[in-house]
């Protein structure tokens, strides 16, 4: 994390953030989260989006079309103000930014855990020769053949990506800022909503924001 952003933050108590330690895998398609802080004159946010919500596809990119896709996206993350309009009363600027792409794949993982079984049995499958134990052993081959062919089917999806963005304003007039217009759902069609979990002056809160509604109001944080 981008530690002069992730400070504020940190004033959220740990039960309103408790999904911020999740694995990447554990996210729905559809819902990103973002966390949000206010203390005096200084707004502080931080977005979890799914891949698929962002580019439209959370394997790892490879080829120069879906490379390109993920450059231009974080180029799009690096700009707020065209995803979050916040009140021009309150005077909001930009003073930090940072975004991009985080990627986590357990297939080799899991693939070794399987190899490693594999090797197990087929250590087993020499003692049943020696004791008569074919049979039983078959069975458990079946298994992990219809393992493997699961495997092969889920190639591309065990691979999660996720898009992280912080960021910092400075408000002339924070007592004005009294709602967020989230021009992040047109921005990003795949996006379905947001939850948001926030902490200001009167304690924390949580909110959702969604594609048919995109405003939040923030009058009593």
């Amino acid at each position: 994390m981008y530690r002069p952003i992730v400070c504020l933050l940190a004033l959220v108590p740990t039960a309103v953030f408790a999904d911020e330690t999740r694995e990447l895998d554990s996210h729905e398609h559809g819902v990103g989260e973002l966390n949000l802080a206010i203390d005096g004159s200084t707004l502080a946010m931080e977005l979890h989006a799914p891949g698929a919500d962002i580019v439209g596809f959370e394997y790892m990119a490879e080829s120069a079309e879906d490379k390109a896709k993920v450059e231009a996206a974080v180029a799009v993350l690096k700009q707020p103000q065209s995803l979050f309009v916040l009140p021009d009363a309150a005077g909001c600027a930009v003073v930090d930014v940072h975004a991009g792409l985080e990627e986590e794949d357990h297939h080799d993982d899991d693939h070794s855990e399987h190899d490693e079984a594999h090797d197990h049995d087929d250590d087993h499958d020499k003692d049943g020769e020696e004791h008569g134990h074919d049979d039983e052993h078959d069975d458990e081959h079946d298994e992990h053949n219809e393992h493997d062919e699961h495997d092969d089917d889920h190639e591309h999806g065990a691979a999660h990506s996720e898009f992280h963005a912080e960021y910092s304003f400075t408000c002339e007039n924070p007592e004005a800022l009294t709602k967020i217009t989230f021009d992040y759902f047109e921005t990003f069609e795949n996006a379905l909503e947001l939850e948001v979990q926030a902490i200001g002056p009167n304690g924390a809160q949580a909110f959702e924001v969604e594609r048919a509604n995109p405003e939040l109001d923030l009058s009593g944080l």
